[in-house]
């Protein structure tokens, strides 16, 4: 097992202190080394800032969400998906709509019957079958929140990774192995919506998710907080399941499928490892590869 921090403590070891240390020079000089054709001996300088992706906590831009259709509506209502107003039109009835009423009402979500051009508006045009909910602008955590929510640190980052289920996925086997959050970047990503809500049974109400303006500094400023970021990477030179510093603080960054991680987010990686994959596929999307991942560093935290 890791060792706990003692109680009263605040202080996080430097990095040159932890035993992983070593290995995180080892692979930046291999990194160097690949990029310029010379080995390198000693750290790679990284520059790093504090202050990286400061803003206040904030909602997603884009606004409250709309889901429409009967079945949508009911299966979003059925997982418990966090929904301001349900709207149904005047006089549309069946079993599925009586269902939506029912559970938003022992959920004790607002209902409104509108009519039919209202309905329209509401939804863009959109193909709503006379009922539609609105789900409220998630309240993302700042990057930095998820450094103290618990010791040894650890946290999910998701690189170019675009569905909103594949971000459910992960959140629960972040909550299932024990992570302590997950980090998106704010441009060309999946952000929380009713699919990564449903997707995630219930657990993004335990686990926070934060958004980053720049993955790449964001990263960086864990890094000086004394924080391992381990690329997961077909590319990776090792496996999962040798990763020492996974009984450490640890960020495991994870990739989209088929493209993997981006050039500089696997750059700014202490170390990129894989997923031994013996068998014919060649590649796992990014929930199913990151509760793989997690489970592996479960296992070394237990250990």
């Amino acid at each position: 097992m890791a060792k706990r921090r003692k109680k009263g403590s605040s202080h996080t070891p430097k990095a040159e202190d932890r035993h992983w240390y070593g290995q995180r020079q080892t692979a930046r000089a291999a990194k160097s080394a690949t990029r310029t054709g010379t080995a390198t001996t000693g750290p790679r300088r990284e520059s790093a800032t504090a202050t990286a992706d400061r803003p206040s906590r904030r909602s997603a831009p884009d606004g409250p969400e709309i889901v429409t259709g009967r079945n949508p509506v009911v299966e979003a209502l059925r997982a418990g998906i966090p929904a301001s107003t349900l709207y149904v039109m005047t006089g549309a009835a069946d079993d599925r709509i009586r269902e939506s009423i029912k559970l938003a009402t022992d959920a004790g979500v607002p209902l409104l019957e509108t009519g039919k051009a209202e309905l329209d508006r509401l939804t863009d045009r959109a193909v709503h079958q006379g009922i539609a909910l609105q789900v409220p602008e998630y309240d993302y955590a700042h990057p930095d929140d998820l450094l103290h929510r618990g010791s040894p640190t650890l946290i999910v980052a998701l690189d170019g990774v675009t569905d909103p289920r594949n971000l459910g996925a992960v959140v629960r086997s972040a909550a299932a192995f024990g992570a302590h959050g997950v980090l998106v970047p704010e441009r060309r990503a999946a952000g929380v919506t009713a699919g990564a809500w449903k997707t995630s049974a219930g657990t993004l109400a335990s686990v926070p998710v934060a958004r980053a303006t720049n993955l790449v500094r964001a990263l960086k400023a864990y890094q000086k907080a004394g924080v391992f970021v381990a690329g997961l990477d077909a590319r990776g030179a090792n496996g999962i399941d040798s990763l020492d510093a996974a009984t450490g603080p640890l960020v495991l960054v994870v990739g989209s499928e088929g493209k993997g991680l981006s050039r500089l987010v696997a750059e700014t990686c202490d170390l990129l490892v894989n997923i031994p994959m013996p068998g014919k596929a060649e590649s796992l999307n990014a929930g199913v590869a990151g509760g793989i991942a997690l489970y592996e560093i479960a296992r070394h935290r237990s250990s």
